[in-house]
């Protein structure tokens, strides 16, 4: 019963390790997300300063897969040079070092201040950056938290003769210790998590330095694995060069490492005690792979050109079409290139709400996954029209160059966000009401069908005010959320009236539909966000909080 106690409180510190790390990286990226993009656009523009900016922006956001998620599709867009990529993905994987490194001096003091600070920040303020930060204090507080108590609940472990066997039985199998932990770093998507825990087992030696090293290069063999398979599912090899290019790094520093382990102990053994001496091993082969392949970067990426070569679809609709690189000698083209391309999101998208309405009320899973793939092209387009104003020389541009830029940008990321939006949620109902057999009543039907006719009027309305920037245009969009507030109120009155008079067999497909319609004024309120809004801000007029409302 003791060791089911100590096994069940082991697994719950170790989901709460996690949880800790998914909310640093998850505050971090709603805080800065956006404009960490735009910096690593700007800043990739020789390997050097790609290795700096991946390895700082890793450290901040303390995620080498979302890192190489974002390399990945600037090169894809060639937006980002392979070899920059390839340096900055090895930036990346130092960057991760540094919070270990931080983590191996047990700062569990500040854990208590952390969350304090961070569940009142997160209460006080709005949803905004303020909030998001809190969100990265409480979980950086947890994470501390977590780790002190794993450290705890070991020290009376180090004579169960369980542990103890598997442990042994590991050490004298390395590989097989080594596909553990990356297994295990995969399967949790945090090499920093796996890390702090092998540091836990060395601080109470319950591994021998060898086997603690060896686990330490599993889990940086795990993490090189989330980036190929979460990377470049489009079918273009291209796509995986930087992946595979970063796996193929990983691989050739675990063989090495491995060759390399019976002196590692010695050397390790003279820069700290057990648990340093993990955080220093971690930090020590990431700085070595990193000095041994930069030099050889280009031919490497040659390697990976010919293996991976690029395959190119005409009518892929990601493909940017307008996106001239010749244009940026001239602002204004640039600019004007940028607009057509953000208003062909608002032609797919179109497209997308035409299939989505086909699965709503067709129930038609065909056209589900035809909407799908066409948000997924939305996202694309919209993070290549993102990287191509970014990487525009800002000293060239006047200040009503940079007013229609960030316009651009604003219109672009709001309509790739209400595809999001159609496509977590609308779709998502679209694929529940096929699992559960439910079917919408004559009435529902009917309404959706208006509702979703609604959405592509306005949509065309946003499109329209893209360009010519009317301000009684804009007022009559904005006005289109009021509407979709009073539908959705309507839809509720008709849910209790049924629910009183005793059909309760429509309760909860009732609730559905309110959910469904919740989800198509999310969608209204992005396109609201994309065209009306900055309208009525050039002209002073009221408006609450853009994105933040829809959500």
């Amino acid at each position: 019963m003791r060791e089911l106690q100590v096994l069940i409180a082991f697994g719950g510190y170790v989901a709460l390790l996690l949880w800790g790390v998914h909310m640093v990286q998850t505050g971090v990226q709603r805080a800065f997300g956006k404009a960490l993009g735009l910096w690593m656009s700007r800043a990739m523009g020789s390997s050097p300063r790609a290795f700096g900016t991946g390895l700082l922006i890793t450290a901040a956001i303390q995620s080498s897969t979302a890192t190489g998620l974002m390399i990945t599709g600037f090169a894809l867009d060639g937006l980002v040079p392979l070899v920059p990529g390839l340096a900055a993905m090895l930036g990346a994987n130092v960057g991760t070092t540094l919070i270990v490194q931080a983590l191996s001096f047990d700062p569990t003091a500040l854990a208590p201040g952390l969350v304090l600070v961070g569940v009142w920040m997160f209460r006080h303020y709005e949803p905004g950056r303020a909030r998001d930060l809190g969100r990265t204090l409480i979980g950086l507080g947890l994470l501390l938290l977590a780790l002190h108590q794993l450290v705890t609940l070991f020290e009376p472990l180090q004579n169960a003769p369980l542990l103890g066997s598997a442990l042994q039985a590991l050490a004298g199998a390395p590989v097989i210790a080594l596909a553990v932990s990356a297994a295990l770093t995969w399967a949790s998507h945090s090499s920093v998590a796996v890390v702090v825990l092998i540091m836990s087992l060395a601080h109470h030696d319950l591994v021998s330095p060898e086997l603690a090293y060896t686990l330490v290069l599993g889990a940086n063999l795990g993490t090189a694995i989330n980036p190929v398979l979460e990377g470049g599912g489009d079918g273009n090899p291209a796509s995986r060069r930087v992946p595979m290019g970063n796996l193929g790094t990983r691989v050739a520093g675990c063989l090495l490492g491995m060759a390399l382990l019976p002196w590692a102990g010695t050397v390790m053994a003279a820069l700290g005690d057990a648990s340093h001496g993990v955080a220093n091993f971690h930090l020590l082969f990431n700085l070595v792979v990193a000095g041994c392949f930069m030099p050889a970067l280009r031919p490497y990426a040659r390697l990976l050109q010919r293996l991976l070569p690029l395959r190119v679809d005409p009518h892929d609709p990601a493909r940017p079409q307008y996106l001239d690189e010749s244009a940026r000698e001239v602002p204004a083209v640039a600019l004007g290139q940028a607009a057509r391309e953000a208003l062909r999101l608002t032609d797919l998208l179109r497209e997308s709400l035409q299939l989505t309405g086909q699965a709503l009320l067709r129930e038609d899973p065909r056209a589900a996954s035809q909407a799908r793939y066409l948000n997924g092209a939305i996202s694309q387009l919209d993070r290549s029209v993102t990287t191509y104003l970014a990487t525009q020389d800002q000293e060239s541009l006047s200040a009503e160059d940079e007013q229609y830029m960030k316009s651009i940008l604003a219109f672009s990321m709001n309509i790739a966000y209400a595809a999001d939006v159609s496509g977590m949620g609308l779709l998502g109902h679209a694929g529940k009401l096929h699992k559960k057999h439910w079917t919408l009543d004559a009435e529902q039907r009917a309404e959706l069908a208006e509702t979703l006719e609604r959405l592509q009027r306005n949509l065309r309305q946003a499109a329209a005010l893209f360009v010519s920037g009317d301000r009684a245009t804009a007022r009559a969009l904005a006005f289109e959320k009021e509407h979709f507030r009073t539908l959705e109120s309507r839809a509720s009155e008709r849910h209790l009236e049924r629910i009183k008079t005793g059909r309760l067999d429509v309760a909860e497909v009732g609730a559905f539909y309110l959910e469904i319609l919740r989800d198509a004024g999310g969608v209204n309120a992005c396109l609201v966000n994309a065209a009306a809004y900055p309208v009525l801000d050039r002209h002073g007029e009221l408006r609450p909080n853009r994105l933040r409302e829809s959500e």
